[in-house]
């Protein structure tokens, strides 16, 4: 019965949050419902959602399918783009980087120096307009997915680096989803002072450790 309740429930919640291609609300075609509650039924749920939130089958409900073919790199290729733009004032000062990788994902990363105040797990108000901008983009560009990760320098214990790394990860991922991004779009994750950037014997590069990085994925169908 608790399976059958979850699955009802879960069902719902996904006819709600179908999206097109740049983020806008849209009614779910008989075929997407239909592949969706495949996926539940013989699931039960919990195959269908995984602790991250990133589920397969809840992820491409919430999209509305995936990308197909060389319509990949050219989305991202425009998210890149619009991301550059608007987000230029923020590149120029130093305040986060925008980079393109191969596999057409992009990486932003969020200096801590301008994210947040040394120690705390509080998204500085002054960054609050740059994230509210990369929720619009992000939004315009629903096809994707966005993990989220936090870095730390090397100062202090190890059990208190991740556990800060976690915590500034999930803050940022909490302000995205109260920018409406889709939760299933989302991940966060804390890496602690385990992937530096830089060498920590000097505080320019604890510095540049101290981070959030944000990895945008495009959603290719399968």
């Amino acid at each position: 019965m608790k399976k059958i309740l979850i699955v009802s429930l879960l069902a719902s919640f996904l006819a709600g949050c179908v999206t097109d291609e740049f983020g806008n609300s849209r009614p779910m075609t008989n075929t997407e419902k239909g592949a969706i509650f495949g996926v539940l039924g013989g699931a039960a749920a919990g195959a269908a959602i995984d602790h991250n939130k990133r589920g397969r089958g809840a992820l491409i409900g919430a999209i509305g399918g995936g990308l197909v073919g060389g319509g990949v790199g050219a989305y991202m290729d425009s998210q890149a783009k619009d991301l550059q733009k608007q987000l230029a004032s923020e590149v120029s000062s130093g305040a986060i980087t925008i980079d393109q990788l191969g596999d057409h994902s992009i990486k932003v990363v969020m200096t801590a120096a301008t994210s947040f105040d040394s120690n705390s797990t509080v998204v500085k108000s002054g960054f609050h307009p740059t994230l509210n901008k990369i929720s619009s983009i992000v939004n315009k560009y629903g096809k994707t997915t966005i993990s989220i990760e936090g870095h730390t320098d090397s100062q202090g214990s190890d059990q208190a680096n991740q556990l800060l790394s976690e915590k500034r990860a999930l803050a940022v991922e909490s302000y995205l989803e109260s920018n409406k991004v889709a939760p299933q779009r989302l991940t966060a994750v804390g890496r602690g002072e385990k992937m530096p950037v830089a060498d920590n014997g000097s505080e320019a590069g604890r510095a540049r450790n101290r981070r959030v990085e944000l990895l945008l994925e495009p959603v290719v169908a399968q």
